[in-house]
């Protein structure tokens, strides 16, 4: 795990850690699945095992069994093994790790819009009837945006690596 230079740095990415994940928490991700990933985003290292993330988060590494465990459920860690080593190693699950978890959302999608649709067949005319289909119809527009909006991002994010490179 890469350190910071000092205790100055220490303590400043760990008030970020504390302010991103109440963010999360905020967004519906408990509070240490939080505050590991936040850490894992923010900190200089590919890699981390659990111990490492309990000594860089000055938390028990029972705290952090439960939350790595969440957040490789949720896809938005890897769990790796090295050969012949006994620990695991956790890593951002995908290099462009926000538009990985966008596009986790697009079954939900999915799943809105097939109850919204069952629901409507139930409902007779009027307000409630009308303010689920434009439900429906948000939601599909959602769906259909998802992967257009996530090729836009690949593009401007090549755009933005290339200009980075030039600038150095």
């Amino acid at each position: 795990m890469t350190s910071p230079a000092t205790d100055d740095d220490q303590d400043a990415l760990l008030r970020f850690v504390e302010q991103f994940a109440l963010v999360l928490t905020e967004s519906g991700l408990p509070r240490m699945p939080a505050r590991v990933f936040a850490y894992v985003l923010a900190e200089d290292a590919e890699r981390y095992t659990a111990s490492e993330l309990a000594e860089g988060l000055r938390v028990s590494p029972a705290a952090i069994s439960g939350a790595v465990r969440a957040l490789v459920q949720a896809g938005l860690l890897a769990r790796e093994r090295e050969p012949g080593s006994r620990a695991d190693h956790y890593r951002i699950y995908d290099d462009d790790v926000w538009a990985h978890i966008i596009m986790q959302r697009e079954p939900l999608l999915r799943r809105y819009i097939a109850v919204l649709s069952e629901g409507i067949d139930a409902l007779g005319e009027g307000r409630g009837a009308r303010r689920i289909t434009e439900t429906i119809d948000y939601m599909q527009f959602m769906r259909a945006e998802l992967p257009l909006m996530i090729e836009r991002w690949q593009r401007h994010r090549a755009q933005y690596a290339r200009s980075s490179e030039v600038e150095e």
